[in-house]
């Protein structure tokens, strides 16, 4: 049906625009004719002035011998000039160009486009997303086939602490800070297999105790290892989540994602438009989410849909890579002491030069703040407390964050 209505348009526009030519071409007087015309008319005057007298016979003579010389030369002309030939040629040369523009169009699309291509009904589109649904590799295929992560070159005396970290938790594998600790640095160092083998220890050792975010890192952590896709091993990690609880973003997030990759925007938009409009701005799903809902609104259905503005982050920046909280410093329990204080120097450390390098938000400077307080640099804290609050100077919101955690580390 569809290349029968094609076929009839493209009929129907081929005839409009050969009409003009051919029609034209048949109807159209020749230079001459309109001059012989025009000359004849000119004698039938000149004989209605001699009647009423306003020409003399004299001058009536001299002004039909000039005509008459005119219609000659005219009716020579005319006779060199063929209607029927300026007709078939306006004619042929319109028919040519269009044979050319219609040949040239056809041959694009069989180049470009999938004359082949059998129709793709609705019950058929979503059996297709179903069979994709179903096909995904597993967690341990899209390992081995997902391509490298770059990261910057790590301090060496951070590699050498996190070695420490993995020599603690492989001493005492249940412990839950330590595995806490090591899923974060791997992924840091790039090691997202054992960034995600850290993750799901620890969901293990919790057992019952997992909580939503326990489980929705975990599935994160498995997409990041399967280069971005959400295999069925993550998918089952996203439902313990949400059953644990319905709204978590991260979650929803991830949950819209997989649709999308199965082929199913008509599910998918709705899940990440609710993301969208709930908020908040600074969430990490949020930029990605705008930078492709307008896409996928108009793959679902939604044309006219347009995302509420935005507000607080800026659209598009990534989130901050966050440091170490206070809690975090004090969990390596499984350390010596000596290795315990390296590595909270070292992550310390870490996060103070980024953000006295390249700034960040009054939540980072706080959990800076806080480590500084908990290792017992009191007056490191305060000064970065102060340096913080100067680079926040103007963001009323930012400095409250600052503040509140600065309150709570005691200062």
């Amino acid at each position: 049906m569809f290349w029968v209505m094609a076929a009839a348009m493209t009929v129907l526009v081929a005839v409009a625009l050969l009409l003009p030519f051919l029609r034209g071409g048949r109807v159209a007087e020749p230079a001459a004719a309109f001059d012989l015309r025009v000359y004849r008319d000119q004698l039938r005057e000149v004989d209605r002035d001699l009647s009423r007298g306003v020409l003399t016979p004299d001058e009536a003579d001299r002004l039909r011998t000039e005509i008459g010389r005119k219609v000659l030369e005219a009716d020579r002309a005319l006779a060199a000039q063929s209607p029927r030939t300026v007709t078939a040629g306006r004619g042929a040369v319109a028919i040519a160009l269009l044979a050319v523009l219609l040949g040239g169009a056809g041959a694009l699309y069989a180049w470009l486009g999938a004359p082949r291509l059998p129709d793709a009904p609705l019950t058929v589109r979503v059996a297709a997303a179903e069979a994709r649904y179903n096909g995904r590799p597993t967690q341990a295929e899209a390992e081995r086939t997902a391509p490298p992560i770059s990261v910057a070159t790590p301090d060496p005396a951070y590699v050498e602490l996190i070695d420490k970290l993995r020599e603690a938790v492989a001493r005492n594998p249940g412990d839950p800070q330590g595995l806490a600790l090591l899923a974060e640095h791997e992924l840091r160092l790039g090691n997202l297999v054992a960034a995600r083998t850290a993750q799901s220890q620890l969901v293990e050792s919790l057992g019952d105790r997992a909580g939503a975010l326990d489980h929705a890192r975990l599935a994160a952590l498995m997409v990041e290892a399967a280069g971005g896709l959400v295999t069925p091993e993550a998918e089952a990690a996203l439902d313990r989540a949400l059953a644990l609880d319905p709204q978590n973003g991260q979650a929803l997030y991830m949950r819209g994602l997989m649709l999308a990759q199965t082929d199913r925007p008509d599910l998918a938009f709705p899940i990440w438009r609710g993301l969208l409009e709930r908020g908040p701005e600074d969430a990490p799903w949020i930029a990605p989410i705008r930078q492709v809902i307008p896409d996928l609104a108009w793959l679902a259905g939604h044309a006219d849909y347009q995302p509420p503005p935005a507000g607080g982050a800026a659209e598009g920046a990534a989130p901050a890579m966050p440091g170490p909280d206070a809690a975090a410093v004090a969990a390596a329990q499984d350390m010596t002491p000596e290795e315990r204080q390296q590595m909270i120097a070292g992550m310390v450390r870490q996060l103070e030069d980024r953000l006295t390098t390249t700034g960040g938000t009054g939540a980072e400077w706080g959990r800076l703040v806080g480590a500084l307080t908990v290792t017992g640099q009191m007056d490191k804290a305060r000064a970065m407390l102060d340096q913080g609050r100067a680079a926040l100077q103007g963001d009323a919101a930012e400095l409250a964050a600052l503040n509140d955690a600065a309150t709570g580390a005691g200062l």
